[in-house]
């Protein structure tokens, strides 16, 4: 279960530094231009403790899909962007596709 912890800690990094981003207006302030570097910086880290356990494909893919929706989430909740139809639909595809990867696909299933 420990390197589906660290990929959801680096998932939520990601997401928190994405949004720092957006906060710190092109670098323009210097807490939120911290709270990216920091945030990728760990993210990255708890990326490479999950690559010990799992493989590149799935973690890449689980990481990059969930963070899509994270921050399309977080933009709306946070930043009151707007998001319509066909964004939900895409996110829909993005999570059904993280979903098939982790839960269907043998591709990454453990050896026996």
């Amino acid at each position: 279960m420990r390197p589906y912890l660290t990929l959801a800690l680096a998932i939520a990094a990601e997401v928190t530094g994405t949004a720092a981003l957006k906060a710190s207006d092109g670098f323009a302030h210097l807490l939120p231009s911290a709270v990216v570097v920091v945030g990728y910086v760990g993210s990255f880290y708890l990326l490479g403790l999950t690559l010990e356990d799992l493989p590149v494909g799935l973690v890449y893919a689980t990481w990059a899909g969930a963070g899509i929706v994270g921050t399309a989430l977080l933009g709306v909740v946070v930043f009151e962007e707007r998001i319509d139809v066909a964004a939900v639909v895409g996110m829909a595809l993005v999570v059904a596709g993280v979903l098939v990867l982790n839960v269907l696909s043998e591709a990454y299933a453990p050896a026996h």
